[in-house]
């Protein structure tokens, strides 16, 4: 019979994973509410600052992820998927750590072009470019529609689960969720 740890990902792994989407929630949530304000008003500035500092959070655990990704071993799926929803899977979690990458330091990359500070829960990070007013407008574009497909693969990453879950009956779901009592 097969041990916990043999059938599921490793405990700092599944809290890594819930902690992100955490996150990620908490970075779509700031960015979306902040229309309800008026441009310049303080609940408005607010929230784009925690979306900034939010995103940047994500991209430093996205590190500590990957590095647990390649050091750990993954639990197999019983049973096991065929040779193309295990391809499909690969795909999506590259697509997944791209925008878990690619997001926050296109945030990065923004604010640094417009010549605004780069907030980091009271310590203000290096810009990493100089001030481009045109390239900003570039970066921020492909940031909001990036942000937009994210949409889609966020929800395409949960709705997979739920069917392995429920229709294929295997343990892929199981494998990512805390361990109970």
């Amino acid at each position: 019979m097969k041990t916990d740890a043999a059938t599921r990902y490793r405990s700092g792994s599944i809290a890594l994973h819930w902690v992100m989407l955490l996150l990620i929630v908490a970075a779509y949530a700031c960015i979306e509410l902040r229309v309800l304000y008026a441009k310049g008003s303080d609940p408005r500035e607010a929230l784009k600052h925690w979306h900034f500092m939010i995103g940047l959070a994500i991209g430093l655990l996205v590190v500590v992820r990957v590095a647990l990704r390649v050091t750990a071993s993954t639990p197999p799926i019983v049973p096991a998927p065929s040779a193309l929803q295990h391809r499909l899977a690969q795909l999506a979690h590259v697509a997944l750590y791209a925008l878990m990458i690619g997001m926050p330091l296109a945030g990065w990359l923004l604010l640094s072009a417009e010549g605004k500070p780069i907030p980091f829960f009271g310590l203000e990070l290096p810009p990493l470019i100089g001030k481009d007013k045109e390239l900003a407008k570039q970066i921020k574009e492909l940031h909001a529609t990036v942000g937009q497909a994210g949409y889609f693969l966020i929800g395409a990453h949960a709705l997979a689960a739920l069917y392995h879950h429920y229709l294929r009956r295997d343990n892929t779901l199981q494998r990512m969720l805390p361990a109970r009592g």
